[in-house]
């Protein structure tokens, strides 16, 4: 970690195009709002497979619904963690800009073979996680932090099966899943996650009317859940009127981003945005199976990749992107990479 830290810095160094990029910075993270208006913004994120490689199978359904709250204040606990944790920064009111959000959502987790009752001895179990989340991010110096706090629950009591059955039998022509007699038991399921995001001025480059940034970063995320470390970068080329937007906000684990954007009363803004992601991954209870009964496992691979690439188009107060994600292989005996797309809709207000 010591290495990898003195790295991102040495990528930190150059100094060109420092005050450009000082400038994209600090809009990088919401800033204390001049008016009472569109201060904040609600995102809501679907990612599935049949919007990247058009099948049912390992990671095969995201939603997340998430409301910012762009003017709060963090409370008393969030400043007695900040003592607590050192790499978890709360910036003083003049250095840069800090959000809260509230999020609710759902995953779904199935084998190749959805129409099989039987689970398959060398396939991954079926699964459904129901959370709500709890976040806080904050600007200081020249780095962003995240963290956040998600409780919910594995099992039955999740509502996979219905979700899933109900979106095969009258929404599109999938097979109906019949595998999920064979779910991981109900469990509580507990994750708290730091991430950091560094946007050092001197990664931030102006061409013409064209922004070009890149932020490496690194997290760990710990619980019954997921337990990883986490490490990678991401860029974006951005249009003059969303130079200031962040890349869209998806479904943990994923590569960071807020969501953010400006309104923009006349005329419309664009980016294109992109990166790559590893995790160290010590537990997944998608593959390692419960934490407290006897359940089907598979042999996960300890290392984890994510390439990602998208676009994003924001227009007066609503902004909508498309990211398609590649996922190496999770575990030994998985046939094939996972590639799946995430769309997000912001409304902000």
């Amino acid at each position: 970690m010591n290495r990898l830290v003195i790295l991102v810095f040495l990528l930190s160094s150059s100094p060109a195009h420092a005050q450009e990029g000082e400038e994209v910075l600090n809009k990088e993270v919401p800033q204390e709002v001049d008016d009472d208006t569109n201060d904040n913004f609600i995102t809501f994120a679907f990612e599935n497979d049949s919007i990247g490689s058009g099948t049912d199978q390992n990671y095969t359904n995201g939603v997340r619904l998430t409301y910012f709250d762009l003017r709060a204040e963090f409370p008393d606990i969030a400043h007695e963690i900040a003592d607590y944790v050192p790499t978890f920064d709360i910036h003083k009111k003049k250095e840069g800009g800090s959000t809260v959000y509230y999020s609710f959502g759902q995953n779904l987790y199935t084998p190749d073979d959805i129409s099989s009752s039987v689970q398959a001895s060398n396939d991954r179990p079926w699964a459904a996680f129901l959370y709500v989340a709890l976040g806080m991010a904050t600007q200081t110096g020249d780095h962003i932090d995240e963290l956040e706090a998600t409780i919910g629950v594995v099992g039955p009591l999740a509502l996979g099966r219905q979700v899933q059955t109900v979106v095969h039998r009258h929404v599109t022509s999938s097979p109906i899943p019949n595998g999920w007699s064979n779910q991981l038991e109900n469990e509580p399921g507990l994750i708290l996650s730091w991430q950091r995001r560094w946007r050092p001025p001197s990664l931030t480059y102006e061409i013409k009317s064209l922004t070009l940034s890149i932020a490496p970063h690194i997290g760990v995320s710990l619980g019954n859940v997921y337990t990883y470390g986490n490490t990678g970068f991401s860029f974006r080329i951005s249009s003059e009127k969303s130079r200031s937007s962040d890349t869209p906000l998806r479904v943990r684990p994923s590569l960071p981003g807020t969501g953010y954007f400006e309104v923009s009363p006349d005329g419309w803004g664009w980016s294109l945005f992109g990166g790559i992601e590893g995790r160290a991954v010590a537990r997944n209870i998608f593959l390692d199976g419960s934490t407290f009964v006897n359940s089907h496992s598979v042999s996960k691979f300890p290392v984890v990749g994510d390439a990602n690439a998208g676009i994003a188009v924001e227009v007066g107060h609503m902004r909508l992107s498309y990211t398609l994600v590649l996922r190496s292989k999770e575990f030994k005996s998985q046939t094939r990479s996972d590639l799946f797309g995430a769309v997000s809709l912001s409304y902000r207000f």
